[in-house]
């Protein structure tokens, strides 16, 4: 099996010498969710799901994520569901950051181990299970898909980032790469979830401010980020939020690269009417 070089949370309890000073900070323009809050007191659980158990990052909420949520899900040896995923209009993207899991789809089992990534559109019929054991943990980000005229719905894959390139953006001589799993000209997908890698030394260099919704989770690595007129420090297994139109940069720190699973909603028309979307 492929060794895991993501973090992944395994909760537990701290015990009451610990300081109760932390990073976490939930803000109209951006939420910060450090790891150290991923604890066994704040898991939920799922119907139709057994020996799984998850940390909720984000979900559609007012003041906060518009477009979509995204799950950690912990799966048991022995554990899964032949009916996961209760509304028809949800697509989706798995991404498995420790152990394996067994996702079919129709008829044709895939094995995803660490760095394995599925694209479910809406309307899959899909089941996972955790056959090989030990624990497996993966990401689950989940939106309402968006039809678009006289364009074909998406078709479901299963790959690994470690079978992709990734694409370094212009001049930054390697410093920042982006690991695409879908073309992003392709019209049919209405969101993208990417890997960004920052090599040491690697920087956003200027403020971004754009309209997509971004949930950012560091995979590896360390970084100071900045959201809105904040700089935070942010490390492996910490989550972030931002809401569309929050500036954003970052500078990597090392020693070495900076990972983060990110996700965004591209190409579509902005809706007009509030609720509409």
């Amino acid at each position: 099996m492929t060794k895991s070089r993501y973090f992944a949370p395994t909760g537990g309890h701290p015990d009451q010498t610990q300081l109760l000073t932390d990073r976490a900070m939930f803000t109209e323009s951006y939420a910060v969710i450090p790891k150290g809050t991923m604890r066994d007191i704040v898991t939920s659980f799922l119907p139709h799901w057994t020996g799984t158990r998850l940390w909720v990052l984000s979900r559609p909420l007012s003041g906060f994520a518009e477009t979509f949520s995204q799950y950690i899900m912990e799966v048991q040896p022995g554990g899964g569901s032949e009916q996961p995923e209760s509304d028809p209009e949800a697509e989706a993207v798995l991404f498995v950051v420790e152990g394996a899991v067994t996702l079919t789809i129709g008829d044709v089992a895939h094995v995803m181990e660490p760095g394995g990534y599925a694209f479910l559109p809406a309307g899959s019929k899909w089941t996972l299970h955790n056959r090989a054991g030990p624990v497996a943990r993966f990401h689950w980000i989940r939106k309402a898909y968006e039809p678009a005229a006289g364009v074909p719905a998406p078709e479901a894959f299963v790959t690994n980032e470690n079978d992709i390139a990734p694409t370094v953006m212009p001049d930054t001589e390697g410093r920042w790469a982006t690991t695409r799993f879908v073309d992003p000209t392709d019209m049919r997908h209405d969101m993208h979830v990417t890997i960004v890698t920052f090599q040491p030394g690697g920087v956003i260099p200027f403020l971004e401010t754009h309209v997509m919704e971004h949930g950012l989770y560091v995979l590896e690595g360390k970084a100071a980020y900045r959201l809105n007129q904040d700089w935070v420090e942010v490390e492996a297994g910490d989550y972030m939020w931002l809401r569309a139109f929050c500036p954003q940069a970052c500078y990597a720190g090392g020693p070495g690269p900076f990972r983060y699973l990110l996700y965004k909603d591209v190409n579509r028309h902005m809706p007009l009417r509030l609720g509409n979307r």
